[in-house]
């Protein structure tokens, strides 16, 4: 246990609150379980010591103690062990990550909540942990949160040092032009946001923009590779067909779904393919879009499929990015964890919340989408003020 207190030790030495994820606000720190799912790369384990460091400082490793169950010490020591050891010895707050690489984690964890009832316990894992999955049912004690990249908000924030809150749908579809002014009174935001599309969406952006999309190909990689295989039993046979199926997706995005098409081109049948779209989709690689998903079945043909942010489009795409995907693309990601974005039965490209009809595009829209259509909406990527029924796209970058 002493080289678990000391890699703590060593890793809140590089911890600091300069720029803290909106996510940390949104947590009730105060439930004894708690699970922050979400790719790698977007930054949970910085979230994690980020609070250790709010609550404890960066010495106390008495009351709290953050670990990886990917760590060597779990390979010879089993987990509930060694919760009880923490506990026993003062232990009140464990920060636990990658929990996905600990085989039977959900059991002993389960054990350990139920046994040490003032214990806290915080774990963070991949996008595709389903917590009803596996031996122990922890949905009933368990509260999960979903973290994403960076919205074009924070990214301002950590990169530009322009500070702005977050702002409701309603407030940008009823109050956009007080927003824009704000914004644009300290900086132009169409060149950032350009920025933001190609290189804005994970905080290891500090780090090197030289390596940039290596990493991002790094997470698909290890997702594929790894994370499928282990949590949702991909055939690793079928490894480099899901790697061409979603290079074919990255290249063709919005994919208008034609499965006989696609399952030849990926070599898979009909019931693979679908099943892996789902996959792809759970490990927040790919959105799928329904034109109804208040009626959405298992295995059910999605409508339209987009890569998960512009960022993983640009790294993964085999041909020049279309200007009018990558806006598509932005918008569904940045919308999509708060709201209900649908395919539209309309003209026009997306329905939000059963509510409002919105075209994305840029100065070229007209309207001619919307047009007759209540509450319709044209997310232009080419305004810095709201003109009429246009909304800059970038302001929907403020929803986080």
């Amino acid at each position: 246990m002493e080289s678990l207190i000391k890699r703590h030790l060593n890793r809140m030495q590089t911890v600091n609150l300069d720029f803290v994820r909106s996510l940390m606000d949104e947590i009730d720190w105060n439930e004894r379980l708690l699970m922050i799912k979400g790719q790698k790369g977007v930054g949970k384990t910085t979230l994690m010591t980020q609070r250790i460091l709010q609550m404890f400082g960066s010495t106390n490793t008495t009351e709290v103690l953050y670990v990886s169950l990917d760590n060597i010490y779990f390979s010879t020591h089993k987990l509930l062990d060694f919760i009880e050891q923490f506990h026993a010895q003062g232990g009140k707050y464990l920060f636990m990550d990658e929990v996905h690489k600990y085989k039977g984690w959900s059991l002993e964890v389960k054990n350990a909540y139920d046994e040490f009832t003032d214990l806290h316990m915080v774990l963070s894992g991949s996008s595709l942990i389903n917590l009803s999955d596996g031996e122990a049912d922890l949905s009933r004690r368990c509260i999960s949160y979903t973290m994403l990249g960076l919205s074009f908000r924070e990214y301002l924030q950590i990169f530009h040092q322009k500070g702005f809150r977050r702002r409701t749908l309603q407030e940008i579809l009823t109050d956009g032009n007080s927003i824009c002014a704000e914004v644009n009174a300290q900086v132009r935001p169409l060149p950032l946001f350009s920025e933001y599309l190609r290189y804005g969406y994970y905080p290891f952006l500090k780090e090197s923009q030289s390596n940039y999309y290596v990493r991002i190909e790094n997470i698909v990689n290890t997702t594929i590779e790894v994370e499928l295989p282990q949590l949702r039993k991909l055939d690793i046979g079928n490894i480099r067909k899901m790697k061409s199926l979603l290079g074919i997706l990255s290249s063709n995005v919005p994919y208008a779904l034609d499965t006989v098409k696609l399952s030849k081109m990926a070599e898979l049948s009909r019931t693979t393919l679908l099943q892996y779209l789902q996959n792809l989709s759970e490990a927040r690689l790919i959105q799928l879009l329904y034109s109804d998903v208040t009626n959405v079945k298992r295995l059910q043909k999605p409508d339209k499929i987009y890569m998960e942010n512009p960022n993983m489009l640009h790294a993964l795409a085999t041909t020049q990015v279309n200007e009018g995907t990558e806006q598509e693309v932005f918008f569904i990601n940045q919308l999509s964890s708060k709201h209900i974005v649908e395919y539209s039965k309309t003209s026009a490209d997306f329905t939000i919340d059963h509510q409002y009809t919105i075209e994305v595009g840029g100065r070229s829209k007209e309207g001619k989408q919307i047009a007759g259509v209540a509450n319709g909406y044209i997310a232009s990527a080419d305004e810095e003020y709201v003109l009429g029924n246009k909304i800059p796209l970038w302001l929907f970058g403020f929803l986080y």
